[in-house]
């Protein structure tokens, strides 16, 4: 099992009639870093990169709803509840003070949102492949809201597992590059056990319904303008995702729609580089933080 360097403390906070699931790693900076997980992870799993972080800065990640040890809303997740969400619960982590955001995939976009529509709450920014989902036409919404429908009807679910070296097996072809170790961690932070012995997912299985609202390129670019700190984006060398987003990646329409854009990418690392490549990470937030 990954031996963390830095204990975590956990949190429970209130927000929005919902009780998040937080995880806090104290240092002497009097703010904290806030970290924000993609779909389907956990704020834990940030042991890694925070374990690569110096030791006098403060962070905090927080389980988004549905996910990890956060509650689950009674029905169904709407994107804009993730930005009031923030909101909420950075009146209690940071009140009254612009803090530095970290969001990795879903939580790239829901900070890149964020940091647009509240600019005046964000003081830097870093996202992790957080660059929106691709682009949609009208057409696609008849056969959109048709899916979302049978998804309610139908109900949805994730994966269940025999064992947790079942998962980890699992976690290990889809993510080749993290050490085994590692691996375990995330395991036990993303499953845990049912009464039968097997191995569930922490997550609300309502996460796999198709959102049938058509998202829409144009209000995110909008929003990614609005944006008054400086921002780093990064990426790996190796992720699929940046491979089939294509062109909206091209370094000149990203510098269009940042005002003042760091770009950085970490070579032999995929979309989930703060697994794989936590070190390599750090730094280069730690070199963003210092002189920005």
């Amino acid at each position: 099992m990954y031996r963390s360097l830095r204990p975590l403390q956990h949190q429970q906070l209130q927000a929005r009639d919902l009780t998040f699931h937080g995880y806090r790693w104290p240092g002497t900076e009097p703010e904290p870093l806030v970290l924000l997980h993609g779909w389907g992870d956990t704020g834990e799993t940030y042991q890694f990169l925070v374990d690569c972080f110096a030791a006098d800065r403060s962070c905090v990640a927080i389980d988004m709803r549905g996910f990890g040890r956060t509650q689950r809303p009674v029905d169904g997740y709407w994107f804009p509840d993730y930005l009031a969400d923030l909101d909420a619960l950075l009146d209690q982590l940071a009140p009254g003070a612009p803090v530095d955001l970290v969001g990795h995939s879903m939580g790239g976009n829901i900070a890149t949102l964020y940091s647009g529509v509240r600019p005046q709450r964000i003081r830097r920014l870093i996202s992790l492949e957080g660059f929106g989902m691709p682009r949609t036409t009208p057409d696609q919404a008849p056969a959109r809201y048709a899916q979302w429908l049978d998804e309610v009807k139908q109900g949805t679910e994730f994966a269940v597992y025999e064992s947790y070296d079942q998962l980890v097996r699992v976690l290990g072809r889809r993510n080749p590059r993290t050490p085994r170790d590692r691996l375990e961690f995330i395991a036990r932070s993303w499953g845990q056990p049912r009464d039968d012995g097997k191995i569930e997912l922490r997550a609300d299985p309502k996460h796999k319904r198709v959102n049938p609202v058509l998202y829409s390129r144009e209000q995110a670019e909008a929003c990614w303008q609005a944006i008054e700190a400086p921002v780093l984006f990064v990426s790996g060398d190796q992720s699929d995702l940046v491979k089939r987003m294509g062109d909206e990646l091209a370094e000149s329409k990203l510098r269009s729609v940042y005002r003042n854009l760091t770009l950085a990418s970490v070579a032999d690392a995929g979309h989930m580089m703060h697994h794989e490549r936590p070190g390599e990470v750090a730094a280069l937030i730690e070199e963003f933080l210092e002189t920005q």
